[in-house]
């Protein structure tokens, strides 16, 4: 392991995870962010639902690591959502009773790995079906089917006190949401993983947690040994670079 030991912040879901360095998403925003305060580390694995993700979750979170996350952000849904094709096998279709409880399994895994292990759950998001459609052919997802398992999810959370994004609401901020939050009705475009962003670091700056694990308020690694190469506000003193914020991170602060 490389050291020295930081804050480990994990990325766990499905495709929506996996490809939260593309367009400039979420993850990689994340990244930026967090770099010399804590480590992202991408579990993101494309097509899983709930029922394949319980499957693996003792390998990919085991109880007896010697360094347990310091947050966890979770998405399961979409996959789940899609309405079922008896003549497909395949199909990634989780009835929504069976989908909360695999998402109340996922959760209570967590919360045991370590008193110090935060949990954020992404809920279902919304989508475009005549996107999907006009992209892949076909579809069987729904926006319809989307707000259920997104709502379901949300009253799981609740009911365990665990932090929950209401994705399915957050994604339709706007009027052009359709056309502006997707790449293909279903990832998300660049617009889309800002708003993600916003609602993640929205719950962990107010997050009554110890330490706080918002970028902000974690300690910059190494600050000391950073140059004072740059003047602040006045033109006279002196900056630290490791205290610097740049322009595309202030939008964050």
């Amino acid at each position: 392991m490389v050291g020295p030991s930081r804050p480990q912040i994990v990325l766990f879901g499905s495709s929506i995870v996996q490809f939260s360095y593309n367009h400039e998403g979420w993850g990689a925003i994340l990244t930026d962010l967090y770099a010399c305060k804590a480590d992202i580390v991408l579990r993101g694995y494309g097509g899983w639902n709930s029922r394949i993700a319980l499957q693996v979750l003792d390998q990919i979170f085991p109880k007896d690591a010697a360094v347990q996350p310091s947050l966890v952000i979770v998405y399961f849904g979409g996959n789940d959502s899609v309405r079922p094709d008896p003549n497909d096998l395949s199909s990634s279709h989780v009835p929504l009773p069976e989908y909360i409880q695999n998402m109340k399994k996922i959760v209570l895994h967590l919360k045991s790995l370590s008193e110090k292990t935060r949990i954020v759950i992404l809920s279902t998001p919304a989508v475009n079906e005549e996107q999907i459609i006009k992209v892949y052919g076909n579809s069987r997802r729904s926006n319809e089917s989307s707000q259920k398992y997104s709502e379901a999810c949300i009253q799981m959370c609740q009911e365990l006190g665990i932090k929950v994004i209401d994705l399915w609401t957050a994604l339709q901020n706007r009027d052009d949401w359709l056309t502006a939050h997707f790449t293909d009705g279903v990832h998300l475009s660049a617009e889309g993983s800002k708003v993600v962003v916003k609602e993640i670091l929205k719950v962990v700056k107010e997050a009554e947690w110890e330490p706080n694990l918002h970028w902000r308020s974690l300690p910059t690694e190494f600050a000391k040994y950073s140059p004072c190469i740059f003047l602040g506000p006045d033109s006279k003193t002196a900056v630290n670079v490791g205290d610097m914020d740049f322009d595309w991170q202030t939008q964050w602060i």
